[in-house]
């Protein structure tokens, strides 16, 4: 196959054409994969996935991460439902600024959303290049974070006091499982060096 890559024109982001995700052969995974590293953020319209086809595109760029805190759905247990009724009336989820998985000693290298129900307004998935940001980050700036860690933790988002807690809206339709383990800490560097592409983020 051939893919058509048409890049966003904003600071990241490209959507794929040309390409059946529930068929890939080893060129696809290589050129999806180059385009991913160029672009950091990949979109794949009109694919239809089965959950089997879903789990068996993501171990083409590597291994499952594991969430302590999302019930998986049935049957799949790397895949979470990230969901909302239109009646619901807890809060929304996830709706401030992060980074997926960063709590853990290993975050994985990326996330795969697959979507079903799309609302009309709302809803947005909104990403950052911090590759591009470190490189216009004014140097007095970048002099003071150079060579410093940051403590990361769930605490805040999956502790049982955390927002998504014990206290959490009854009605809410995502499967969490608030724990403990939230409280746990982990130190990352400030400025990572990318281990493929050897960029700074």
């Amino acid at each position: 196959m051939t893919l058509d890559i048409t890049p966003s024109g904003e600071a990241c982001g490209a959507t794929v054409r040309g390409v059946d995700l529930a068929r890939l052969d080893d060129v696809d995974v290589t050129e999806i994969r180059t385009a991913w590293l160029e672009h950091k953020v990949l979109a794949f319209p009109d694919q239809a996935l089965t959950d089997d086809e879903l789990e068996r595109f993501t171990l083409d760029f590597g291994p499952f991460g594991h969430d302590p805190f999302f019930a998986p759905i049935d049957g799949h247990s790397h895949i979470a439902a990230i969901e909302r009724r239109a009646d619901e009336t807890s809060s929304l989820f996830a709706e401030n600024w992060h980074s997926d998985w960063s709590f853990q000693e290993y975050p994985p290298d990326g996330t795969c959303l697959y979507s079903k129900v799309v609302p009309p307004t709302g809803g947005d998935t909104l990403y950052v290049n911090q590759e591009a940001a470190l490189a216009a980050m004014p140097a007095e700036l970048r002099s003071r974070i150079e060579g410093k860690v940051a403590v990361h933790s769930a605490r805040g988002g999956y502790a049982p006091d955390g927002a998504y807690g014990e206290d959490d809206a009854d009605d809410r339709s995502m499967r969490i499982r608030p724990s403990a383990e939230a409280y746990a800490t982990h130190m990352h560097p400030l400025i990572r060096t990318h281990r493929e592409t050897g960029a700074e983020t």
